[in-house]
């Protein structure tokens, strides 16, 4: 285990290992404006996304793209449901609470491409008395330094975030020591105390990751959680048909708004 005495340091971390010659995820996000988000996909409560049972929010776009990654269907930048974060946070705070969340895991995607509407929600969770994960393809040092420079959009995000899952995905350097990462190069941060004796304990001994597989009444799959392409594979042959696409789910959640209109509709006769 590394612990880095300063200001701005993680309190406890599991650092990578390997990987410094890769250019994924050194460049920037763009800023953008935090009155919506766009998003794909919203569990209330998961034991397969980090520490504890907690939600989860899978964010629509990323342009670090590693090879082999584990959502390339959170990609494209103009799929998912476009909602406003003042709509978003609250009802998301409220199912967390009921389902005995007690934090939420922000990923996709790529969370810092959308660092100013995520540091709200993140920020939500917070207020609510709830620990925010967030995972990002940049590693840990860039994203210090572009909030160091000016981008306060990343450095509300990293603000409000206990505990970081940093670095992009390098399918040579596999890791299965440890939970939540899928490469050696990738980084475990807590960047508050909330989280940080977890940390030093995956420093001192590693941890299993969790896939969870949910199937519904109607025979289709979602999964989340973190394995190799293999093992997922092995794991879903001949299982069903998955459902966790940006296009499946934002033609559910249209179903499910129209209903939710009709019977308010019908409530008001």
């Amino acid at each position: 285990m590394t612990t880095v005495v300063g200001p701005s340091a993680p309190m406890a971390q599991s650092p990578g290992r390997g990987g410094a010659d890769s250019l994924l995820g050194t460049v920037a996000p763009p800023p953008r404006a935090a009155t919506d988000v766009r998003w794909s996909r919203f569990l209330p409560a998961t034991e397969a996304e980090g520490p504890g049972v907690r939600a989860a929010v899978w964010l629509q776009g990323c342009a670090v793209h590693c090879p082999e990654c584990f959502n390339p269907q959170l990609w494209a930048p103009r799929g998912g449901i476009v909602t406003s974060v003042e709509e978003l946070a609250p009802a998301w705070v409220e199912q967390a609470l009921a389902a005995g969340a007690d934090g939420v895991t922000l990923l996709g995607g790529e969370p810092f491409e959308q660092a100013r509407g995520a540091a709200s929600i993140a920020e939500a969770f917070r207020e609510a008395g709830l620990g925010v994960m967030t995972f990002s393809g940049h590693p840990y040092e860039l994203l210090r330094t572009w909030a160091d420079g000016g981008r306060d959009d990343i450095a509300a995000l990293l603000a409000a975030t206990d505990l970081l899952c940093d670095g992009p995905y390098l399918r040579d350097l596999p890791d299965t020591a440890r939970p939540w990462v899928g490469s050696r190069n990738q980084g475990i941060r807590a960047l508050s105390e909330r989280y940080a004796a977890e940390v030093r304990q995956i420093a001192a001994s590693g941890g299993a990751d969790r896939v969870e597989v949910r199937i519904a009444r109607d025979g289709t799959v979602a999964v989340n959680g973190w394995a190799t392409d293999a093992a997922l594979a092995a794991l879903l042959d001949d299982l069903g048909v998955r459902a966790d696409s940006p296009a499946q789910i934002a033609a559910a959640d249209r179903l499910a708004a129209a209903d939710r209109e009709r019977t308010r509709a019908e409530a008001t006769r």
